[in-house]
């Protein structure tokens, strides 16, 4: 008789992949990989995972998910402060990248390995990214910039800064700097409404 899967099995194969994703880059690593590293048979990660698009796609969005936590984390004790929301979200993505085992942003990195548009990771990205802006706008909003789109657009530069300095240059980088720089930007952004 077959032995029953795990029910956590779909995840612990998921944790697999993320770790090798991250440490090699999607195209570099193969469903065989997984499979080895796993311990599994080809039966159970086809019957969690369709192929590897399904794999790659399950993996942003559990990128998605964390990015998604770091921004309520960041909002805790900023609920009717956004503007001191944006500074936080910013200290803590930096934060994040001087981590001593941070290898770049799994949606960054992934996005740049599938440039085609109609490829499943590429919008899954592409989505996220429009998710990103629309949460940060909502706070440059809420916080009465006079201009948001410009607070939102200079917000999202600091955050990539920070994620290609982080990687490049990790601490030792600028991406320490990045929490006064987003600090001095939502200042002036302020007290450019009143101007």
């Amino acid at each position: 008789m077959p032995r029953k899967p795990s029910p956590d099995a779909r995840e612990r194969i998921l944790d697999v992949a993320t770790r090798l994703f991250t440490a090699h880059g999607v195209h570099a690593v193969g469903m065989q990989q997984v499979i080895d590293e796993f311990g599994c048979g080809k039966n159970l990660l086809y019957r969690e995972f369709a192929g590897k698009d399904d794999l790659v796609v399950a993996y942003l969005t559990r990128c998605r998910d964390t990015w998604a936590c770091m921004y309520e984390q960041a909002g805790v004790g900023h609920e009717d402060d956004p503007a001191g929301h944006l500074v936080a979200l910013v200290e803590l993505t930096a934060a994040k990248v001087l981590e001593p085992d941070y290898r770049g942003c799994g949606i960054h990195n992934t996005h740049a390995e599938f440039p085609d548009p109609a490829h499943p990771a590429h919008k899954v990205a592409a989505e996220h990214f429009a998710t990103m802006r629309e949460r940060l706008l909502d706070l440059a909003t809420r916080a009465g910039a006079h201009d948001p789109e410009t607070l939102t657009d200079r917000i999202l530069l600091i955050i990539e800064g920070i994620y290609t300095n982080g990687l490049a240059q990790g601490r030792n980088g600028a991406a320490r700097a990045a929490g006064a720089f987003a600090e001095e930007v939502v200042r002036s952004a302020l007290a450019d409404r009143s101007a």
